[in-house]
């Protein structure tokens, strides 16, 4: 499991991303929803009303955002404050994210995160001394779940070549309705459009987003279980969650660390070097 075969190679590096139904367990999925049920019941919405947004990237300037790459943060839907600065909605309905570090801390994540068909599809991959650079449980509410704006993985987790890989793994069916993935077949082979830097005011693009034309993109609807990997480059995004049921997924961005230089004003900045997966 997870050796991939020529044939998915060949997909992958022709259209930018590949998809490996039946990935993960019931198992392993019940697990990591479960622990995140009860992450989300333990914590208090008083203590940050840190926003997440895509969109307005003024707003992860806070220390909340820096600080979560070694740590367990929530991080809420831009929708889920009233004007009196009050959740509109029950704190399990309010979140976009937790992130960064669940696959370092939390067992039943760092179970996944670590486990050896992630690691052999990651070899399969040509990975040398890879490393999770960060995790996401993203909860996609009904309603309120934000849109994803095109991008690519590689803006953020820059190195010197470019070796940032996603791995996306559904843990609720995903489809059109509910907020999907979306992508720009083939897209990768166009190189990197823009990054996203860190400085001492903050953090910022170093340039606008390129306009995409939506007839280009085409949705990859996947069943519970499925994994999505996704080359660096690969321009995706995924729209507002217009059913009424959630779309949890749980993502994980790894890049290599022999031949290759992590970006000193990427926004994350680790106090401890990650462990590698494996050294090959």
């Amino acid at each position: 499991m997870g050796i991939l075969s020529p044939e998915q190679l060949q997909f992958f590096n022709s259209q930018g991303y590949l998809v490996i139904e039946s990935f993960a367990s019931s198992d392993e999925i019940e697990s990591m929803m479960q622990r995140m049920e009860q992450l989300v019941d333990e914590f208090d919405p008083s203590s940050t009303a840190s926003i997440f947004s895509t969109k307005n990237q003024q707003k992860l300037t806070d220390d909340y955002f820096f600080d979560s790459v070694e740590r367990i943060s929530f991080f809420f839907e831009e929708k889920a404050f009233g004007d009196d600065g009050k959740l509109k909605q029950p704190k399990q309905l309010s979140l976009n994210k937790v992130g960064h570090a669940l696959h370092e801390i939390e067992p039943a994540f760092k179970k996944f995160s670590s486990s050896e068909k992630v690691s052999s599809l990651i070899h399969s991959l040509g990975y040398k001394r890879p490393v999770v650079m960060q995790s996401m449980y993203i909860f996609k509410q009904p309603g309120i779940g934000g849109e994803v704006v095109p991008h690519q993985d590689n803006s953020f987790l820059y190195t010197e070549p470019q070796t940032c890989t996603g791995l996306w793994l559904a843990l609720e069916d995903a489809n059109i309705l509910n907020g999907c993935l979306w992508a720009i077949p083939g897209s990768h082979k166009n190189g990197l459009v823009r990054r996203f830097l860190r400085d001492k005011d903050g953090v910022k693009f170093d340039q606008p987003s390129p306009s995409y034309n939506q007839k280009d993109f085409v949705p990859i609807e996947v069943k519970a279980g499925s994994l999505v990997v996704i080359h660096g480059d690969l321009i995706h995004q995924s729209f507002e969650n217009q059913s009424q049921k959630s779309r949890h997924a749980y993502s994980l961005h790894v890049v290599d660390t022999v031949g290759c230089k992590w970006a000193p004003e990427n926004w994350i900045r680790r106090k401890v070097e990650p462990e590698p997966l494996f050294v090959s």
